[in-house]
């Protein structure tokens, strides 16, 4: 590693780093070292991790680790693609991981890059939020870390992630199967909304994972030909992960992009119904209103001048409405219902289906 002085150009003096954690391992314990750079810091066989760092945070990084600038910034974007790059004995490994975002009432689920730079002596980590994999590699819940060897800190890194997916899928599919409930009690905008963000949500855990499994299975090929098999058996592990967590990703869009098709299909279905039904009621009701026009003429008219006159002829216009109320309701013009889908019988309409094709 080359020695680089922080005062070689410009005078940089700093009395913390908010963004920059520096990790070793000290036997089987992962422990935080002192993050002053300014007099001089071994960053042999460390772990450097960056969470939405600034401009100044990551020329630092780059001036005493040596890493080129760009790749470290490459994870801030929040779209930028999952990819592996290898150039001047640099390795950047970019993929997505999932997050939490607490809304007023709900939570939802998104995905954010994480970039992982592998340079000769260290390991960087760049992140723009914070996120349970990180954390739980720096609380330990991962055996055997070892952060001087770079690459199974890598594959640990990936390993949480895609177990981290299915642990977040988990919970979608019991946010949708509460929400299909409330459904079948009562169609509400509030539970349409929660499921089309759930809906959303899918669609980003599918494009991710996709992207994840081209990095993973770009990977186990060049693991084959340079780890140890204890590196290998870890990065088969996160092959399955991944692969499990893409094909659950993909069943639960389909069940939950069926179920939205069918409620907006009942939506309209109960519009339309009542909207026949006040159609009809507005017919019935003009019956009447028809007799009372054709009796208020200023012409001669039966019962004209007869005591019971006006009775007779309501009594008459109310006796034909009723005669159109009962005609209408033998022809099941009044007879409706409406229907909602049944908890699990879209699942398993759906599945069926997809069995058949």
């Amino acid at each position: 590693m080359r020695n680089i002085s922080l005062f070689s150009e410009k005078p940089l003096v700093f009395v913390g780093w908010q963004m920059i954690q520096v990790f070793e391992t000290n036997g089987k314990n992962l422990v935080e070292i002192d993050n002053d750079f300014t007099g001089g810091i071994n960053l042999k066989n460390k772990w450097i991790h960056l969470e939405n760092p600034t401009d100044l945070e990551i020329e630092l990084i780059a001036r005493v680790t040596g890493a080129d600038e760009d790749r470290i910034k490459a994870a801030l974007d929040e779209d930028e693609r999952s990819r592996i790059e290898t150039e001047e004995g640099e390795t950047l490994v970019i993929f997505d991981l999932p997050v939490i975002e607490e809304g007023s009432d709900y939570y939802s689920y998104t995905t954010v890059p994480v970039g992982v730079v592998l340079t000769e002596v260290t390991i960087i980590t760049v992140c723009l939020k914070s996120n349970s994999v990180i954390r739980n590699l720096i609380n330990q819940r991962v055996k055997n870390l070892d952060t001087s060897d770079r690459n199974r800190l890598l594959y640990q890194m990936m390993y949480l992630t895609h177990v981290k997916f299915l642990q977040y899928l988990r919970q979608i599919d019991k946010s949708y199967q509460r929400i299909q409930g409330e459904l079948h009690r009562s169609t509400k905008n509030k539970e349409l909304i929660q499921l089309l963000d759930l809906e959303n949500s899918l669609v980003y855990f599918s494009t991710s994972l996709r992207g994840n499994n081209l990095v993973v299975e770009r990977l186990v090929r060049q693991a084959e030909k340079r780890e140890n098999e204890y590196n290998i058996e870890l990065l088969e592990d996160v092959q399955i992960e991944s692969k499990q967590a893409l094909d659950m990703c993909n069943i639960y869009r389909d069940v939950l992009s069926g179920t939205m098709d069918a409620y907006a299909s009942i939506i309209s279905n109960n519009l339309n119904i009542t909207m026949k039904l006040l159609t009809i009621i507005s017919v019935i009701f003009s019956i009447p209103t028809i007799f009372a026009s054709f009796w208020g003429m200023n012409t001669g008219v039966p019962f004209q001048g007869e005591l019971y006159g006006f009775f007779i002829v309501v009594a008459f216009s109310l006796l034909v409405a009723v005669g159109a109320f009962f005609l209408l309701r033998r022809n099941e013009r009044l007879r409706f219902s409406v229907r909602k889908p049944k908890p699990g019988k879209l699942k398993r309409e759906r599945k069926s289906k997809n069995q058949e094709e």
